[in-house]
């Protein structure tokens, strides 16, 4: 791994076990696309669990945990936050905040702990990134939820 992607799988497992949060560490190689990385971690689509860096406000941020057949619908994430805006931070400010690339970032080991909400369809056995490109944690999704005392809600909408 080079500089710009680092390996930050150790610091993922050192904060999921200090959360007793029972997972099975899974790595593979390069993939292209959703489906590789499903198939390659064994799991659906949908049990690939993607986790976006929303910006609230300067120095306001959330994770969102996302399906991975499904996207963040804006309207229904402004309303549960009660905003009129949101976005998501350029990939150099989301790293700054959570100590990940993109394609690597989850609430496990982040640098700065945020809020994390967690769409309502995020259910079951999950897949979610490990800190590094080709590793991911697979996970019961009610216990990452209530490790990271997550907000359920409906986020999301089918792609």
């Amino acid at each position: 791994m080079s500089d710009t992607d680092p390996d930050n799988s150790a610091r993922v497992t050192a904060a999921a076990d200090a959360l007793g949060l029972d997972y099975v560490v899974t790595r593979h190689g390069p993939v292209r696309s959703l489906e590789e990385a499903a198939r390659a971690r064994g799991i659906e689509p949908r049990q690939l669990v993607k986790t976006m860096v929303v910006r609230v406000s300067d120095g306001d941020h959330r994770f969102v945990l996302v399906p991975g057949d499904r996207e963040i619908a804006w309207p229904k994430l402004r309303a549960l936050l009660g905003v009129n805006r949101l976005s998501m931070p350029s990939a150099d400010a989301a790293r700054e905040v959570t100590g990940f690339v993109r394609g690597t970032i989850t609430p496990l080991g982040s640098l700065t702990p945020l809020p994390v909400i967690a769409d309502a369809a995020v259910t079951g056995t999950i897949s979610i990134g490990g800190g590094a490109h080709g590793v991911a944690l697979t996970v019961d999704a009610a216990d990452l939820i209530d490790v990271l005392d997550a907000t359920v809600a409906d986020v999301t909408d089918v792609v």
